[in-house]
């Protein structure tokens, strides 16, 4: 019954602040002005050239809108080139950022598990092996590659190749993605990497 109540009340408090000439932000998420219900934005891509206002008694305004940022237009060349290319890395590489996820935040592996032969391959392959330090990460050579808790944040998991001299060590999968990229994709690589990597890793 509390609510109800105090629902009643914010036209009261609503004027007494009016009469105060007092700021009425914090009742923002209670009270919307009545003489406005939809704003409808028409011509978004003929330069976004007017605005139309729709209010309750179905009463329309129209405003011009014409200095509006310009967004890119999918008619525009270079923007339609960059976006097909964007969606050919993407596709490029999401299967093994998929098994990835999956390895790391799924059961399918336990904690200091080691990956089956065809995971390992497909790791090894697309990630370790274009890490910018994986000759340092291997060693003397590798013999698996593990799941386990990252040893400064244990509450995330990482993936560690496990070396033939029974050392190991954590690697960074998008450390692995990022370089991949730039190597396959140089010219679109650092877009890429900025509107889709965002968080750094080493």
């Amino acid at each position: 019954m509390a609510t109800p109540l105090l629902l009643r009340g914010i036209p009261l408090l609503r004027l007494q602040l009016e009469t105060r000439n007092l700021p009425i932000k914090f009742l923002a998420p209670f009270w919307k002005p009545s003489f406005c219900t939809a704003i409808k934005t028409s011509n978004f891509h003929d330069n976004l050239t007017t605005t139309t206002l729709v209010t309750d008694d179905n009463n329309t305004t129209t405003t011009d809108t014409g200095d509006l940022p310009n967004y890119p237009r999918w008619d525009n060349p270079d923007f339609r080139h960059w976006k097909d290319k964007e969606s050919e890395i993407l596709n490029d590489i999401e299967p093994i950022i998929l098994l990835t996820k999956e390895i790391l935040h799924s059961d399918r592996y336990m904690d200091g598990e080691t990956l089956s032969a065809e995971d390992e391959k497909a790791v090894v392959e697309k990630l370790l092996s274009y890490h910018p330090h994986s000759a340092d990460k291997i060693g003397y050579g590798l013999d698996s590659i593990m799941v386990d808790r990252h040893p400064q944040f244990k509450y995330s998991r990482c993936l560690f190749v496990v070396r033939t001299d029974g050392g190991w060590i954590d690697f960074s999968y998008q450390k692995c993605l990022r370089a991949y990229i730039r190597d396959k994709y140089p010219s679109y690589a650092e877009r890429f990497i900025r509107e889709h990597f965002k968080r750094t890793s080493t």
